[in-house]
C-alpha cells in the first residue's frame, strides 16, 4: 500500500529571468519553469516582470501589468499557458 503525501506549497518570492520563472517556496524549495510557458511574461518588459504580488496566501503569483496568474500547482504539474489564436475577421 502506498501513502500519498500532500504538500502545501506556497510561494514566498518569485524571480523572472531571460529564460525562466523561478518560484522560491516557503518551505525552502525553488522550482522553475521555462519563461516561454507564459507568453504574457515572455512579451513583458523587465519592469512588468518585476511587478508581482502573491495571490491565495501564496498559492500563486499575479502580474498586474500583464494580467498574468501562475499557480504553484500549475508549475509543479507542468501546465504552460496557451497563446490564444488570433480571431479571423
Amino acid at each position: 500500500m502506498s501513502t500519498v503525501l500532500k504538500v502545501d506549497a506556497r510561494v514566498a518570492a518569485v524571480h523572472v529571468t531571460e529564460d525562466s520563472i523561478i518560484a522560491e517556496l516557503a518551505d525552502g524549495r525553488s522550482i522553475s519553469v521555462p519563461l516561454a510557458w507564459s507568453w504574457r511574461l515572455s512579451d513583458a518588459t523587465p519592469e512588468q516582470r518585476a511587478n508581482w504580488r502573491l495571490i491565495g496566501s501564496g498559492e500563486g503569483v499575479h502580474w498586474p501589468d500583464v494580467d498574468e496568474d501562475i499557480s504553484v500547482r500549475g508549475m509543479l504539474d507542468g501546465v504552460p499557458a496557451v497563446r490564444p489564436r488570433p480571431r479571423l475577421a
